[in-house]
This record gives structure tokens, C-alpha cells and sequence, in this order.
């Protein structure tokens, strides 16, 4: 599964997203899937199975077709784990 966690600019927000992604996977033993940092600028006409985002970017998304994940506190890992979790187990059945 390809997985594209998302910034307004830059890589700042989006990378603290991933390691944080990376961490959460590595602790519930979950591997296989790519985890990939851009800015939604770059983002736009790539490919991925699942967008997380900060909840400040569901104005920019609200017509994507791939599933989001949006995350109001960035530093919040309980909120993110629950959140890509839940995604994941949608996403996969």
C-alpha cells in the first residue's frame, strides 16, 4: 500500500507525519507499505492508496477520490495511530 502524508509546503508537517507513521507501524508489526512525504503541490497527479493529512488541508482534498485520513493534533500519536489504524483496516478488509 502506498501511503502519502501530506504539507501545505515544503516537507516539515508531511515528514513528522511519516516518521511518526514509520514508528506506530514498526510498534504494531506492520510492514509492507510505503510511506512517501510530499507537499501538496508536488502531490497532486501521484498515486497513493491512502493521504494523511492536517485537518487545516480538508478544503484542498474534499474532491479526492483516495481516502483520507485528517489529523487535527500533529504531535497527538494516539490520535494518528487510531486514525491510519482504522484507515488501514477499511482499506485492506
Amino acid at each position: 500500500m502506498r501511503i502519502a502524508t501530506l504539507c501545505g509546503m515544503g516537507f516539515g508537517t508531511s515528514m513528522i507525519l511519516k516518521l511518526t507513521i514509520d514508528d506506530i507501524f514498526k510498534a504494531e508489526g506492520i510492514s509492507g507499505h510505503q510511506i512517501i512525504p510530499w507537499d501538496l503541490g508536488s502531490f497532486k497527479g501521484q498515486k497513493a492508496d491512502l493521504v494523511v493529512a492536517p485537518i487545516d488541508m480538508k478544503s484542498h482534498l474534499k474532491q479526492s477520490s483516495i481516502k483520507v485520513v485528517y489529523i487535527k493534533n500533529l504531535v497527538d500519536k494516539v490520535e494518528i495511530k487510531q486514525k491510519i489504524l482504522a484507515a488501514l483496516k477499511e482499506l485492506e478488509g
